[in-house]
């Protein structure tokens, strides 16, 4: 079995020490080299070539940013996944638009962090569910301006009723792994319904599906701040 091939970034030894214990507890994982900053995780990248690299934004001479920039550009095969404390806006929009797959916070679980991996592996992109949150606020500030009189309706998207189910899950920004024991279902039927909207909405990341959820009333997230309350 050939192993998913993993580089880490970080600017502290005891973050990337604690990382590299955790990957190595799975037989899927192989941590190929660590760097302590940006400009080296670019020279690594070059001569390991892994299959994913787990950075940090904050570090010296080159921040994860550019870092993520660089590396997407030269390495289109790579994917990058951003492990950080920074739970903003701002940071999230940069860090995609630098061709990041994935964005975690450093307080995510282990299973997390292994549902990050599967899912960049699988061509997907993955966030906490609290990065998922902020993407879905700061979709409906832009969309609050652009409001019709009719509400929309699901109605025309093409998708079952499970299908809807899930890509409602999704948009409020549970995991697989969550969605999966709310509808009573395995973590491969869910990864197999989201495939399926992918395929069907031609919509290929988290964001889009989000923003989508929104705009066709799948989800409608005042109702659903009322009913947490």
């Amino acid at each position: 079995m050939r192993k998913t091939r993993i580089l880490i970034v970080d600017d502290h030894d005891v973050v990337r020490s604690g990382l590299k214990a955790l990957l190595r507890t799975s037989e899927e994982y192989a941590v190929v080299g660590e760097a302590a900053d940006g400009e080296e995780a670019l020279r690594l990248v070059d001569e390991l070539t892994p299959d994913i690299v787990l950075t940090d934004i904050s570090m010296p001479r080159l921040d994860g940013i550019g870092a993520t920039r660089l590396i997407t550009q030269r390495h289109p095969q790579v994917k990058v996944i951003v492990l950080t404390v920074y739970e903003d806006e701002e940071y999230v929009y940069q860090i995609l638009r630098a061709g990041a797959s994935g964005y975690l916070l450093k307080n995510a679980s282990k299973v997390q962090i292994f549902e990050a991996i599967e899912a960049v592996m699988s061509g997907e992109r993955f966030f906490s569910p609290g990065i998922s949150r902020l993407i879905v606020d700061g979709f409906l500030k832009r969309a609050a301006v652009q409001e019709t009189a009719e509400p929309p309706t699901p109605t025309g998207t093409g998708l079952t009723k499970r299908e809807l189910e899930v890509l409602r899950f999704i948009a409020l920004g549970l995991t697989n792994r969550e969605i999966a024991e709310k509808l009573f279902l395995s973590f491969r039927t869910v990864n197999t319904h989201r495939a399926n909207i992918m395929q069907k909405l031609d919509i290929h990341d988290t964001a889009g599906l989000v923003r989508h959820a929104i705009a066709t009333g799948v989800v409608d997230m005042k109702n659903e701040e009322k009913k947490e309350k």
